[in-house]
């Protein structure tokens, strides 16, 4: 049985110094880099979709500033056989999965064509999730599938706190638990949900306790930290690979701005809050580690922000010349066999 009072797992300090020995992947420089650098560009397209929003050139985005260790670390250990289902906040995840640059600008552009994912490893995972926990339930029978297929695969679901909060999370999980079924569900603890506070909208100690009731095992993990959240989340797949069930996975972190562009986070809390939260940021701690433990250049580090702002100025350039879709494409999208009533509203809007 889970045991409710779980500590979190952690690598690295806030000053990017182990704490601990650190798994063999964490001792291999490449692998370090290649972390660090899908963190940064994840980062960069943040800036630059924040600054089309702002400009009035795409919706409203949900940024992931300050949590990128998340997305990152999760996807860096997921096969191809497995299902990403994700919230929206996973951009450098859907990135590491083969989601383009590209798409993602034109699904906060408004543009159906945004979840139709080019990359075929893309292709099998879910598109974004605004509605707060219902891709749980979606990953559960994602899960279910994989096991009637016979296939090795593994659903993974990404939330945030207040998700756990919906009884779309709940039951999702007992049927995880029931049926020991092959499902990662992480949760990006990152302390509010909208304007409300993590202790505001749950009694619970940690999140990670709640898969008690489910009777599957909960993991408390420093969500800055992207060598634990890769480490516990290789874990857990391999669990689930075995036959053993799912996991839950609580990863706490920070959200550094907004909820989203259309929230203004100033009016419910205080900059004396936030500020203390930018020392303990993932980007930062892995460049810490790196410069001390490999060496890490200031050439080097300069050409990586060099060639991240150039491919996310390149795929932001690709996307304001794309020409709009065709209005009907709004009905086309959903449905293999269009319902009559939808069919009759399409007819009505004109393509011109």
């Amino acid at each position: 049985m889970p045991d409710p009072n779980v500590e979190m797992i952690r690598y690295l300090d806030a000053d990017g110094t182990p704490v601990q020995d650190l798994p063999d992947f964490a001792r291999q420089r490449d692998t370090l880099v290649d972390l660090y650098a899908a963190m940064v560009r994840t980062r960069a397209f943040d800036a630059k979709a924040v600054a089309l929003q702002r400009t009035g050139r795409l919706g409203t985005y949900g940024s992931s500033l300050g949590q990128e260790a998340i997305g990152i670390g999760v996807a860096s250990v997921m096969l191809a056989e497995d299902v990403f289902i994700p919230s929206f906040r996973e951009h450098g995840a859907q990135m590491m999965r083969g989601v383009s640059m590209e798409e993602l600008f034109l699904y906060w552009g408004g543009d159906e064509r945004g979840n139709d994912f080019a990359a075929p490893l893309a292709r099998r995972d879910f598109p974004v999730c605004v509605p707060v926990g219902s891709q749980f339930p979606q990953a559960a029978g994602v899960a279910l599938a994989l096991v009637q297929k016979g296939a090795r695969g593994v659903a993974v679901a990404v939330a945030g706190d207040g998700a756990t909060s919906k009884g779309d999370f709940y039951e999702a999980m007992n049927m995880v638990g029931v049926w020991q079924l092959p499902a990662v569900f992480v949760i990006n603890n990152n302390q509010w949900a909208i304007s409300l506070r993590r202790q505001d909208q749950t009694a619970a100690e940690t999140l990670a306790q709640k898969s008690v009731a489910a009777g599957i095992p909960g993991v408390v993990v420093d969500g800055n930290d992207v060598i634990a959240v890769r480490q516990v989340t290789a874990q857990a797949l391999s669990r689930a690979r075995a036959g053993q069930g799912g996991t839950l996975i609580e990863c706490v972190t920070y959200r550094l701005g907004d909820h989203t562009t259309s929230d203004d986070a100033s009016r419910y809390r205080e900059d004396e809050e936030v500020s203390p939260h930018w020392r303990q940021e993932p980007v930062l701690r892995l460049r810490n580690h790196l410069v001390a433990a490999h060496g890490w250049s200031k050439d080097e580090e300069e050409a990586l922000l060099r060639e991240s702002n150039d491919s996310v100025d390149k795929a932001a350039e690709v996307y304001l010349a794309t020409q709009p879709d065709r209005p009907r494409a709004m009905f086309e999208h959903m449905f293999a066999q269009m319902p009559t009533e939808l069919a009759q509203q399409a007819g009505d809007v004109a393509d011109d």
